[in-house]
């Protein structure tokens, strides 16, 4: 994950994705974005992608960029 008291951005393709039924399969067909970096962004979703990918992706999911992403605060920042 990120550096300790640091925030990241954590991706949530697998979760839209699923809650729209599309397997990583007809995502990568659909967006035209390989199998392999759906895959590996399905098994690691602090990994970087760039905002084409991403764009791509919300497209074919019917969401904004930003849905596929989630803030993660600093621990810092909740004390």
């Amino acid at each position: 994950m990120g550096k300790k008291g640091s925030a990241v951005l954590r991706l949530r393709i697998k979760e839209v994705a699923q809650e729209k039924g599309l397997s990583m399969t007809k995502l990568s067909q659909r967006s035209e974005v390989g199998f392999t970096t759906i895959r590996l962004l399905f098994k690691d979703p602090y990994r970087s992608v760039n905002t084409d990918t991403l764009e791509r992706l919300a497209k074919v999911l019917g969401v904004s960029p930003l849905d596929l992403l989630e803030y993660i605060p600093d621990n810092d920042a909740k004390q």
